[in-house]
């Protein structure tokens, strides 16, 4: 899971940048979903991490809901959800259950199929989670343990 860091000022082209071309265009087609799905989602890289959080204008103040996290090691892009574990995955579709005790995510190697109706329909929950007060998602965070 990509933890929670402080964004920086560098732009997600500077990030990923120096990244093999395959992951550069694979980050971009998430980021282009992202864009489109969730317009007011704001790009913030998280350098110590190496991702590209995205946090979502809710009220006041931002809330970080998902990350978008190329791992040249590894040669894949995940697109994450800091609170996936409050989504509704009944069919099993997101990684990260038993790694993290709340991230999910979807990963991603060149050349993959992007079924871009899955990934919208994970940001779009993603992003009503964030919207929903504090108070309330901490209830139901306590609630799946």
């Amino acid at each position: 899971m990509a933890p929670q860091t402080q964004p920086s000022a560098l732009p997600p082209e500077a990030l990923l940048e120096p990244l093999p071309p395959p992951l550069v265009e694979l980050s971009n087609r998430l980021r282009a979903i992202v864009r489109r799905t969730v317009p007011d989602a704001v790009e913030r890289v998280r350098e110590g991490q190496g991702i590209i959080g995205l946090d979502l204008p809710v009220e006041r103040r931002e809330v970080y809901f998902a990350w978008i996290w190329p791992q040249p090691g590894d040669f894949h892009v995940h697109i994450g959800f800091v609170h996936g574990v409050l989504l509704d995955d009944r069919n099993g579709e997101l990684e990260g259950r038993g790694v993290t005790k709340r991230a999910r995510w979807l990963t991603f190697v060149p050349g993959d199929e992007i079924d871009e109706r899955t990934v919208e329909r994970w940001l779009r929950a993603a992003a009503a989670l964030a919207g929903l007060p504090p108070a309330v998602r901490a209830g139901l965070l306590r609630e799946v343990g």
